[in-house]
């Protein structure tokens, strides 16, 4: 990756925020507990979910910094939203906690140094030796992977509670 793709790609990850209130507006919020079916998310429990992940990216990104070669883990997604009964949780306090973290790791990645950029590694528990520019790449995805997620589920909702497709 050069250094202008990197920027790119930071540039792209401080925006996040804004683009998830953004998607978020277009879905009434009366239909954010509807799931599409029992496996299956709805977008309360989306919202949940990304501040849960970007809490672990908040520590995965630090550890790159401070303790490369250091270990991080997996989580079972699905089971932190049965266990966790995100259901039950605020998305005001989610969506408050995912801006607050995203904006502390956006500045802080903004003033990384090359060298690190290009050296620093930790050994994930499920996808082994991960670099630096690699969690850059998942985590700027993440929310553009949930906005597409959620309008599926606000697609189906609509077909399904008002015969719209």
């Amino acid at each position: 990756m050069t250094t202008q793709q990197r920027n790119e790609l930071i540039t792209s990850y401080g925006k996040a925020y804004e683009n998830l209130m953004a998607a978020l507006w277009k879905y009434p919020t009366d239909m954010w507990q509807w799931k599409p079916g029992p496996d299956k998310w709805s977008i309360h429990e989306i919202i949940i979910h990304i501040a849960d992940s970007e809490a672990n990216s908040y520590i995965r990104c630090r550890r790159f910094i401070a303790e490369p070669g250091s270990g991080v883990y997996g989580y079972a997604d699905a089971l932190w939203a049965k266990a966790l009964d995100y259901h039950n949780q605020s998305t005001d306090d989610a969506l408050n906690l995912f801006k607050l973290l995203r904006h502390m790791t956006y500045k802080l990645i903004k003033t990384v140094p090359e060298h690190t950029w290009q050296t620093a590694t930790v050994l994930h528990s499920e996808s082994g030796e991960m670099g630096f520019e690699k969690w850059l790449e998942i985590y700027e995805e993440h929310i553009p992977i949930h906005i597409r997620q959620m309008e599926r589920t606000y697609q189906l909702w609509k077909a399904d509670t008002i015969g719209v497709e």
